[in-house]
């Protein structure tokens, strides 16, 4: 019973801290969905070039929101047009940096660490993003990928193709909702709303009036619903292991030399750390004696590596691509953190 009420201890802190960012990441998904034309993510984050990678990386390092708020921005961009290496670039870069984890990485670890970090940081988003570019991504079960349909209720642009997309048959013909809410609106009365079109450059577009309600109908039902189990259930293992391992005192305690890496790079993966709150935690081991290259290792890989990181991406891309972002991430912060010891 004990152990059960520390693991739902550390849960509901991790859902206090993740939650103002989980919001602000659901808004601005919605925001990008409606308001963002398709062409304008096409024409920056879509090209195959360095371009693309950089913008996302710079926009990742500016917006204040940490790994799990950053997830709903990321899938809303990659179904909006970007590429797969922008969005890798998106969700390396935005998790792992923010200006408040340089302001205190800044204090508590120094000038030296605090750049260090910062390049690292770049230099990881954008070395993920080269490789995510090289990806051939065929989402699963998509037969009819990219086909657009327009809501027949509020004019809102879907995916025909998507998996567990909203759809319902009247006289002979499917249609295709944003949600549920619009699919019961069409039921109560199909005639009235029958004749929305369904082709890979539909016309019907939403109406201004509308924009805002679908914008927030978006970000607060269909992302919720489309993500959300996995980030709550990425957030129920990460309790479990801060409950049952206390890997940081374990690291901190017992691995001051080169066996550091070996454990740092796992425990890493396994944590879930935000870019800012991990700072104090990095400075205590570092301080027990941990050593300091091991240390940016772990500061780097436990915001990007989240178990709901991990979920989504699964979901969303397949076992393949997790995989591959992994190994990347792990091959990286490893070289970041063994080059800086010889610093």
């Amino acid at each position: 019973m004990e152990m059960l009420l520390e693991v739902f201890g550390h849960f509901w802190n991790y859902v206090r801290e993740v939650f103002p960012f989980l919001v602000l990441g659901f808004f601005l998904s919605g925001l990008i969905q409606v308001f963002i034309p398709s062409n304008w993510i096409s024409k920056y984050l879509g090209g195959s070039g360095f371009r693309p990678l950089f913008y996302a990386t710079v926009a990742g390092t500016v917006l204040p929101i940490c790994c799990i708020g950053s997830l709903p921005v990321a899938i809303s961009l990659h179904d909006k047009g970007a590429r797969l290496g922008p969005v890798l670039s998106f969700l390396v870069a935005t998790p792992a940096t923010s200006l408040s984890a340089l302001f205190v990485s800044y204090g508590l670890l120094g000038l030296q660490f605090t750049v260090y970090l910062f390049l690292s940081v770049i230099v990881l988003g954008l070395l993920m993003g080269l490789v995510g570019n090289q990806l051939r991504f065929v989402p699963p079960a998509e037969l009819a990928f990219g086909v657009s349909a327009a809501d027949p209720v509020c004019g809102m642009q879907v995916d025909a193709g998507k998996p567990g997309v909203v759809t319902s048959e009247y006289d002979g013909t499917s249609y295709y909702f944003c949600c549920d809410l619009c699919r019961t609106k069409f039921g109560s009365s199909p005639a009235a709303y029958a004749g929305g079109c369904v082709t890979e450059a539909c016309s019907c577009a939403p109406r201004a009036g509308n924009r805002a309600v679908q914008a927030l109908r978006h970000s607060f039902i269909t992302m919720p619903r489309e993500i959300g189990p996995e980030i709550l259930l990425g957030l129920a293992l990460a309790a479990i292991v801060a409950a049952v391992t206390p890997i940081g005192r374990f690291v901190g305690e017992y691995f001051a030399g080169g066996l550091a890496f070996v454990i740092a790079l796992p425990a890493g993966i396994l944590m879930y750390t935000c870019s800012t709150a991990s700072v104090p935690l990095i400075h205590a081991l570092v301080t027990q004696g941990m050593n300091t290259g091991a240390g940016m290792l772990l500061l780097i890989v436990g915001p990007v590596t989240s178990w709901s990181t991990i979920l989504v991406l699964r979901k969303q891309f397949g076992t393949r691509m997790l995989v591959i972002y992994l190994a990347v991430i792990s091959v990286l912060s490893l070289a970041a953190g063994l080059l800086y010891t010889l610093l």
